[in-house]
């Protein structure tokens, strides 16, 4: 979709739909108030019937008003006014996006910018509205045959701001736009199955982004550079498959080549079985998204190329897949890692670790300011947090705290999970220096503190998205999370 910011009255635009806001409290928002008294109170009679409640989201379409030059007008329900939070921001804009589709608009004017979120500036507020609407719209279609899409999808949108606030809404759009981009590519390369998606694949697509922005750099590294750097753990996992390991490298130079990179990292098991820890067959297919992480470091790559963002960045991306075969790792066998630790490998189904951690030593070279990885790690994350929040664990509070301050301002959040010292006893191994698993109990922190050993050289996040980069059941699929969060961040480094 195209999107445009500008400062207009409400009943003198002319465009397929027009959206005004109403809130629960039955108070109009401020372009419904001049609707309302254009159509002599028709927006007052429609609220006191009961025929919208203004809950987030909530939809009807009107015909025809007198006095409003647009042929429709769409109320939504933009929730208590004082107490709406992003997601309840992206539900409105969610709820009206998808209702203008359905009926066929292809170009609306959006009056909601006096919807206000706690700590959010017209920037942010626009930022967020354009990635919620790009959201509503995202469709995985192009694997089915057949499908034509929307009867007349939507073309162009326009955001109404106040005149004060146009420059920081046009920047707002911007960045929402890219951000939006960043989220579709990263649930694209999630969704494809395993037999399209392969760490090849995956490589394929780094380099095509690579070519089209000047200022980022990918490097592919082959099986056989690996085994010269000696990642005996990452090089263990694709030992059971056909498809060649990549480590997928990708430069983003926004400022001074001596200001120290952030460096994402971000697991990209394009596929796992369990390998001969084999998992059970029920859901297995929703294994291709073991991959989410490095699809999001992909993802937030374009969109940090495609702002232009004033910092530096290097996106690292470990990838292969995890098979059982004559040649896979067996339970007890004892890997190298590169960094010159040996693992015994207890359970091969705890392969993301071992693909991770040959990672995290080979990102040292870059002399990084800060480290943060993305895994879909632990199935305990699940358990502890849900589908609600990451976690995030690591050996550096403040970078914890930024990353946990992004999250609330997006509400794509996370929540500290402690990292203390008495849990690594739970990785002690008879045989080597350390066992990849930690037993049952406290397995999304004993999955870190693993990590732990290999990023003590400088400061570090983990982030564990198990439970929020996909969606289970029938309406399974990648959300895009944690792409938001990470944008945010990364927008907040730089305005500093």
């Amino acid at each position: 979709m195209e999107y445009r910011v500008k400062s207009g009255h409400p009943l003198k635009q002319r465009s397929g739909s027009m959206v005004i806001g109403v809130y629960e409290s039955l108070k109009l928002g401020q372009a419904a108030k001049l609707v309302d008294q254009a159509t002599d109170g028709q927006i007052t009679s429609l609220l006191k019937n009961g025929d919208i409640e203004g809950k987030p989201g909530q939809t009807i379409m009107l015909y025809n008003l007198p006095g409003v030059a647009c042929d429709r007008v769409l109320l939504v329900g933009c929730g208590k006014e004082k107490k709406l939070d992003a997601a309840g921001f992206s539900k409105v804009f969610s709820g009206a996006i998808k209702t203008l589709e359905e009926g066929g608009t292809t170009n609306a004017i959006l009056y909601l910018s006096d919807l206000t979120v706690k700590g959010w500036n017209a920037r942010q507020k626009t930022s967020q509205a354009v990635a919620a609407c790009e959201s509503a719209c995202y469709r995985f279609d192009q694997l089915k045959s057949g499908v034509t899409g929307p009867r007349r999808p939507i073309k162009r949108i326009t955001l109404n701001v106040d005149n004060a606030s146009l420059a920081a809404a046009e920047t707002g759009m911007l960045q929402g736009q890219a951000i939006a981009n960043g989220m579709s590519m990263t649930r694209d390369l999630a969704n494809l199955p395993g037999n399209i998606c392969t760490p090849g694949y995956l490589a394929r697509q780094a380099r095509t982004l690579g070519r089209k922005h000047a200022s980022l750099s990918v490097k592919i590294l082959e099986e056989s550079d690996m085994k010269k750097l000696g990642m005996g753990a990452l090089l263990s996992v694709s030992r059971g498959s056909r498809q060649p390991a990549k480590l997928i490298t990708m430069e983003y130079r926004g400022t001074k080549k001596s200001v120290q990179p952030v460096v994402l990292v971000g697991k990209g098991l394009t596929f796992d079985a369990g390998g001969i820890s084999l998992k059970p067959a029920e859901a297995m297919d929703e294994m291709k998204y073991d991959m989410c992480g490095g699809a999001t470091v992909i993802g937030v790559m374009r969109a940090v190329a495609e702002i232009g963002l004033p910092i530096n960045v290097v996106g690292v991306v470990p990838s292969s897949e995890n098979l059982p075969d004559g040649d896979a790792n067996k339970p007890g066998d004892i890997v190298t890692s590169m960094s010159g630790q040996t693992i015994e490998v207890l359970n091969t189904d705890a392969e993301g670790r071992l693909i991770l951690c040959d990672a995290l030593t080979y990102v040292e070279r870059y002399k990084p300011d800060v480290v943060i990885d993305l895994a879909t790690l632990t199935g305990a994350c699940i358990v502890a947090l849900g589908h609600q929040t990451q976690a995030v664990l690591g050996n550096h509070d403040p970078l914890i705290h930024n990353l946990i301050k992004a999250g609330e301002q997006t509400g794509d959040r996370a929540w500290q999970l402690p990292l203390w010292e008495e849990y690594q006893q739970q990785l002690d191994s008879n045989f080597a220096d350390m066992a990849n698993i930690g037993g049952r109990t406290a397995g999304t922190i004993t999955a870190a503190c693993f990590l732990a050993r290999y990023t003590e050289d400088y400061k570090w996040a983990h982030m564990d998205i198990a439970g929020t980069a996909w969606v289970s059941g029938k309406q399974k699929g990648a959300t895009g999370r944690p792409v938001p969060l990470l944008m945010q961040y990364l927008i907040n480094r730089a305005s500093k």
